[in-house]
């Protein structure tokens, strides 16, 4: 490789001549909309200049640049606004907008006198600045200084989102994450552009943020008794069991997390779980119950649901303590909606009511759909005297929706195509594509989950279905509910690299997604979050298993891999094979007395997927259950 050098002002700036490059030889994600790959390299100097403006906005990405490149590289980095020293990076805001671009769109162009990113707003140099960082070694993802040739390809860029909607919730309420850990998650957020974090704030395992007029919310339903192992079957309970385990955020915390996620031009939406999963505030006021001895019940730990969860729709004290809730979490969310929930309520409690059949006679209202929409339509009026816009999940659809509601359809894209056809904002979160907690691999390497959602499957997420107005669909978001996911690292595990995939999914043209070319970017990644320490599941590498029986009943096993070029190496010895075991190479029918088979995934001589182990009882088992269905 050729090298040219040029001394500029402070440092050395260099230039080599190599060959074309290809867009996935770069593995930026989410793809940017249009990519001009040149010839050679801009090397950082010793001292990197970066320009800007002192806007504040500007200053945030100026703050988080500086930080991200003075870590890693070691270097000297300084911010400059004057505008009159050659800089190695400048950020420049457009004096006339490229109405091409939006307000988080940007323009990046690398040449041998450096890095400008333009943009019409903060938002786009931010984004920017992610695609500028993954153009850099994988080794600015460390937080360790390195000595490695700072180089960034000679590219220009043209990109911005798809949607303006795009996003992640994490459940914090089945198991708490402590502030510092939502930042942490923000922090990974952002390498991919998301720009949306919905935050489920209560449910039946506990009540999470600070409400000041209803002190008991975080003083009683906030802990609950420390279980492991899987969640849903965990045993009752005991009265002596110390109810510590959990936490909640103060209005504090809330406001530090609020700003955190504003300098990364993050919003945080709240939401607030009600009629159905509000164990929790049944538990800190039980008179919102419909259920006689409601002040017995205890924050859920985990163990099977067996008492009502539902708020009294019925009854004014109901209204009251939504109106106290909403009204303070107004203040502390600047987004301009708040979730309320909506999902899964168990009217079962309802139909035993008094109470609520006095409702039904007195509204007209003849289905407990339509007692549910009754309450949703108050608490949108309660919602809206706030200021806010009022969202719920697509059960909110059953009854009749409120005139203003924005709808989140989960249970597929039939709730916000019927949704948007009536003319309501819609945001697609659907658990065939887009929910984080389903499980990535075979069910024997995960932890049980009613449902498995491969990175390739997730990858084929479309949020604008054909038959709907554009305009209402705000975008898409993916789901990650923490049952099964007890630490920080595990919500790691759970969102990467599922989450590249749906930032592909909501920010990429739909043209511009291509499976072939995806994949070999997410490996690319890999590395990076290696280096960042930052937790993946490598499922892609695990094969999936399709078993038969053959005509004399034995199994026959068929192995398929997400991703071409992988070799496949088994055992039905109980020994662990390498490669130099036999290759599968068509559907294995398993010796009569085999007991498991042991597979493992190479590419080339090296190992690439992990060790598993599929007892024959499993494959059989599963067999029969088919035969039954």
């Amino acid at each position: 490789m050729k090298r040219f050098t040029l001394l500029l002002c402070c440092g050395i700036i260099t230039f080599g001549a190599f060959g074309q490059t290809t867009q996935t030889s770069l593995a930026i994600i989410p793809e940017p909309v249009k990519v001009i790959n040149k010839k050679g390299h801009f090397t950082l100097p010793a001292r990197t200049i970066i320009e800007a403006s002192s806007h504040t906005g500007v200053l945030a990405v100026t703050n988080y640049l500086k930080s991200k490149l003075t870590v890693a590289t070691g270097k000297n980095v300084v911010v400059k606004n004057t505008f009159t020293t050659p800089a190695a990076i400048k950020l420049l805001l457009y004096t006339k907008a490229d109405t091409s671009l939006g307000k988080e769109g940007y323009h990046l162009r690398v040449t041998a006198k450096g890095v400008v990113i333009q943009a019409n707003e903060p938002a786009g140099l931010f984004y920017g600045v992610q695609t500028l960082v993954q153009l850099l070694p994988k080794e600015i993802e460390s937080a360790e200084a390195h000595h490695v040739a700072w180089t960034v390809p000679f590219v220009d860029i043209k990109d911005y989102p798809r949607f303006a909607w795009r996003g992640l919730m994490l459940d914090v309420s089945r198991h708490f994450f402590t502030k510092e850990e939502v930042k942490q998650y923000i922090d990974q957020m952002v390498r991919y552009k998301f720009n949306l974090l919905h935050m489920h704030l209560t449910d039946d395992e506990g009540w999470r943020v600070e409400i000041k007029s209803l002190p008991r919310l975080t003083e009683v339903a906030a802990h609950n008794v420390k279980k492991i192992g899987e969640f849903g079957s965990f045993s009752t309970p005991t009265a002596d069991e110390p109810r510590t385990y959990g936490g909640f955020y103060t209005q504090d915390d809330i406001k530090e997390l609020v700003q955190y996620a504003k300098n990364r031009f993050v919003d945080i939406m709240p939401e607030v779980d009600v009629p159905g999963h509000s164990l929790a505030a049944v538990v800190a006021y039980p008179e919102l119950s419909v259920t006689a001895g409601a002040d017995k019940y205890q924050v859920r730990s985990g163990e099977r649901m067996r008492v009502d969860n539902t708020l009294n729709p019925s009854s004014e004290k109901t209204y009251a303590f939504l109106d106290k809730v909403v009204t303070e979490v107004a203040q502390l969310f600047p987004f301009g909606y708040i979730h309320m929930g909506g999902d899964e309520c168990n009217k079962a409690y309802w139909a035993k009511s008094d109470s609520v059949k006095a409702l039904m006679q007195r509204e007209n209202l003849t289905t407990y759909e339509e007692v549910q929409s009754y309450f949703e339509k108050r608490l949108e009026k309660i919602v809206e005297s706030k200021g806010k816009k009022f969202m719920g999940w697509d059960e909110i659809i059953e009854g009749g929706l409120g005139p203003d509601a924005a709808v989140m359809s989960w249970r597929g894209m039939k709730g916000g195509i019927t949704a948007a056809k009536a003319g309501h904002e819609v945001v697609m979160s659907p658990t065939t594509f887009a929910y984080l907690d389903y499980m990535q691999s075979d069910r024997i390497m995960e932890p049980h989950v009613y449902a498995t959602l491969r990175l390739n499957k997730t990858y084929e997420f479309e949020p604008l279905p054909d038959s709907v107005d554009a305009k209402l669909i705000l975008g898409g978001q993916a789901n990650l509910w923490t049952e099964q996911v007890f630490n920080m690292r595990q919500v790691e595990y759970m969102t990467w690299p599922r989450g590249m995939a749906i930032a592909e999914d909501v920010w990429s043209p739909k043209e511009k997604k291509n499976w072939t070319n995806f994949y070999p970017k997410v490996e690319k990644q890999f590395a990076r979050l290696n280096e960042a320490e930052i937790k993946y599941a490598p499922s892609v590498y695990d094969p999936d298993f399709d078993a038969s029986f053959t005509t004399d009943s034995l199994i026959r096993v068929t192995l398929t891999t997400e991703i071409p070029g992988l070799d496949i190496y088994y055992s039905f010895d109980n020994s662990y094979p390498d490669r130099y075991y036999p290759k599968y190479t068509e559907p294995l029918v398993a010796p009569k007395d085999a007991t498991q088979l042991r597979v493992i995934t190479y590419r080339g001589k090296e190992p690439i997927g992990r060790m598993i182990t599929m007892p024959m009882a499993e494959l059989r088992q599963r067999l029969t259950r088919r035969r039954r269905n």
